[in-house]
């Protein structure tokens, strides 16, 4: 079972911000609840007047599934979501308790699994790992505007 905190801010630049949090314990679920909330949470934006497309809400469901399922693979136990939203871009936050940095592998066609860094480098602006005093934060930023261009993606 997880908690959560959730709410509605304002930055110091008077920009909206709205935000949630998950703790995540174990369990199979965790992955699938992870996800449920990041929907949960983009459509009450959508709903507040926020630009998010369905390109959007896929490409954070599948970021949120990606470094939650290292995060429970990697590092024992809980696993700490947070998701911000601005008029800008989509934060979503992975704290685990592994100190170990992530890297992505060498491109490898052969390869069957173990791509998801790479996918989630593909498909979002910005992706940063900050060490802890106990483990990591792992911040993936997606932008909310289509003529975004991203890295490895091209103009849209």
């Amino acid at each position: 079972m997880g908690s959560d905190a959730g709410g509605n801010d304002t930055a110091g630049s008077g920009c909206r911000v709205m935000q949630t949090a998950l703790a995540l314990e174990g369990g199979g679920t965790s992955i699938a609840e992870a996800r449920h909330r990041a929907t949960e949470f983009l459509s009450q934006a959508l709903e507040d007047g926020l630009p998010v497309s369905q390109e959007v809400l896929e490409l954070t469901q599948l970021v949120v599934s990606e470094l939650v399922t290292n995060a429970r693979k990697y590092a024992p136990g809980p696993v700490l979501m947070e998701l911000r939203i601005t008029a800008h871009a989509v934060d979503i936050v992975v704290w685990d308790s592994d100190p170990t940095v992530p890297a992505a592998r060498a491109a490898d066609p052969g390869r069957i699994g173990q791509h998801g860094l790479e996918i989630v480098q593909a498909v979002t602006e910005n992706l940063t790992v900050d060490p802890e005093p106990v483990g990591k934060r792992v911040t993936a930023r997606i932008a909310l505007h289509e003529e975004t261009d991203l890295p490895g993606r091209g103009p849209r």
